[in-house]
């Protein structure tokens, strides 16, 4: 496969945020079992997903363009995988509205912070870069540090009111912020698949 500069540049970035990605996906993921916590369950899914969306992009630069398409439209099936995983926990947390322990969810929510950051430093150079595949990416990098805000305050809300409310709610906003996103890439995809059959 012959890769140009710009092709191998992305590669090496996306497969460094998939990595951070994976790995805070295990840590999220373990302590909003621990606690409780929808927002940080939904938040850890989503780190998943992301890794996933990486690693997929590593594999698919160099591809025709009609085949990217088709992973760009693959991918904005798995971005809805959240939302679905967020649903189901908030809909136990809607049975049994225990509030999670505030510290660990803002702490949490700060950690999945820099790591988002991070990622969408790493990869806004190459955001129109090969269609809607690295799209899919900084979109995802970009929202998941907007949804670590709202983790943040609903931890230092919850620690104040000691509600499960603002946990939920903040669970169930980011599922929604997940949907909207797939949409967007599907959009995208399905108009750069229509340009490539042209």
């Amino acid at each position: 496969m012959d890769l140009t500069d710009t092709d191998a540049g992305l590669r090496r970035a996306v497969r460094l945020v998939a990595l951070l990605n994976l790995g805070y996906f295990g840590v999220e993921f373990a302590v909003a079992l621990a606690i409780g916590s929808v927002s940080l369950f939904a938040d850890s899914i989503d780190f998943l997903e992301d890794a996933s969306i990486n690693f997929l992009i590593f594999a698919a630069i160099g591809w025709s363009a009609i085949n990217r398409a088709r992973v760009g439209m693959a991918l904005a099936g798995i971005l809805l995988i959240p939302g679905l995983a967020t649903l189901w926990m908030a809909w136990d947390k809607f049975n049994l509205p225990v509030p999670p322990e505030p510290v660990a969810l803002t702490l949490a929510g700060a950690g999945a912070l820099a790591v988002n950051l991070t990622c969408a430093f790493i990869l806004v150079r190459y955001r129109t870069h090969r269609g809607s595949l690295t799209r899919a990416a900084f979109l995802s990098a970009r929202n998941d540090a907007f949804a670590n805000v709202a983790i943040i305050a609903a931890g230092l809300v919850t620690a104040y009111t000691l509600s499960a409310w603002p946990d939920l709610i903040v669970g169930l906003g980011i599922a929604a912020v997940n949907a909207d996103a797939a949409w967007e890439v599907l959009t995208a995809a399905r108009g750069e698949h229509r340009a490539a059959k042209a």
